[in-house]
């Protein structure tokens, strides 16, 4: 279990006012339904909390980056999405957010009608001495958060991918700081083939780095990761061009594409963070039955990650009311991404107001 008490928060970037407001103050806030107030900027901020990671030996402390978006007079909903992702989901100025098609002003998740908390996922070295770090711990350090900022209870939880496995654990531990659930291309526990392509990945990044490249290592390893992440349509029409005979051997186009992807990567991720977090989705194990808070589940059709019989198990075996929807996509596991017509249409439709 996590441990709240003591928690602290220093703010980073932007004060957060919650935090220099009473408990019940920042409750009120948070869900007061009133008169209109204007959409505030995004708010960043740490919390220094304390946890008992799954992998570790008793409780220590950790630092979690959050932020908060859109009013403080609406009901709050926590947003998280896969291992790439960070707390910046929505557009800010000339900074965008990972999820600027669903999230903002007049989109799905409405910031003039939704505050949504996201934090930066936690990295093993995060966590002192852990062995790794858990889609539990993740989930505890949420909760964490939202007592930091003095916030009892979150209207929805929106996951996609590692987010909803994060989810997913959240409902189990914190079933009373949530109101409902969406799960969008993330299951209770990660597929074995999904595990053993993740594993080869690993593996090429610490070949790469025993070897003084770790960037290359990270470039092939997106490379492959994009051989999953996307659908067989998506390749067939991408893809459709004749090889190029350059350099002495024939170029295919999927190189140039999935060379354009891994470069991007490279310059961007941490090789640690990389590797903590792929492990993550691998350890990742929530017992259906133990989830009890109201469930929304999306799985994509042509996903290769999340194959959709395991979101019918997880269906079938959800200890409360869930609901699957499926989505045709042509972008395979990538569509939470993709497809923000649809992903945004059940969105509207789920998010109902309290």
């Amino acid at each position: 279990m996590s441990l709240h008490t003591e928690a602290r928060s220093t703010a980073s970037e932007f004060a957060s006012t919650a935090l220099a407001s009473p408990f019940d103050a920042a409750f009120d806030a948070v869900f007061r339904t009133g008169a209109a107030a204007a959409p505030s900027s995004p708010r960043l901020g740490e919390a220094v909390v304390r946890l008992r990671p799954k992998y570790a030996d008793g409780v220590l402390e950790a630092r979690v980056r959050w932020s908060l978006h859109g009013r403080d007079d609406v009901p709050l909903v926590i947003v998280q999405g896969g291992i790439s992702a960070d707390r910046r989901v929505a557009a800010h100025g000339d900074d965008a957010g990972w999820w600027d098609d669903i999230v903002g002003d007049g989109a799905a998740i409405d910031l003039r009608r939704w505050h949504v908390l996201s934090i930066d996922w936690l990295a093993r070295s995060d966590l002192g001495d852990a062995l790794a770090v858990a889609s539990d711990d993740q989930a505890d350090a949420i909760a964490a958060v939202l007592d930091a900022l003095g916030i009892r209870r979150a209207h929805a939880f929106v996951g996609a991918s590692y987010g909803a496995m994060v989810a997913l654990a959240f409902a189990t531990r914190h079933a009373q700081r949530v109101d409902r659930l969406v799960a969008i291309a993330g299951a209770h526990r990660a597929h074995p083939l999904s595990i053993a392509v993740r594993n080869i990945q690993r593996e090429v990044v610490r070949f790469a780095a025993r070897h003084g490249d770790v960037g290359a290592g990270l470039d092939l390893a997106r490379r492959l990761a994009m051989t999953t992440y996307r659908g067989e349509r998506e390749f067939a029409e991408r893809c459709a061009g004749a090889p190029r005979h350059v350099d002495g051997r024939f170029r295919f186009a999927e190189e140039d594409w999935l060379g354009a992807a891994g470069a991007r990567f490279a310059q961007r991720f941490d090789a640690d963070r990389f590797l903590a977090l792929s492990e993550s989705i691998d350890l990742h194990a929530v017992a259906p039955e133990r989830v009890r808070v109201p469930t929304t589940l999306v799985g994509i059709a042509s996903d290769r990650v999340v194959p959709l019989a395991d979101l019918c198990e997880l269906q079938r075996r959800c200890g409360t009311a869930a609901t699957l929807h499926v989505i045709d996509s042509r972008y395979g596991h990538d569509a939470f991404l993709k497809e923000s017509a649809s992903i945004g249409g059940l969105l509207r439709e789920t998010l109902v107001d309290p």
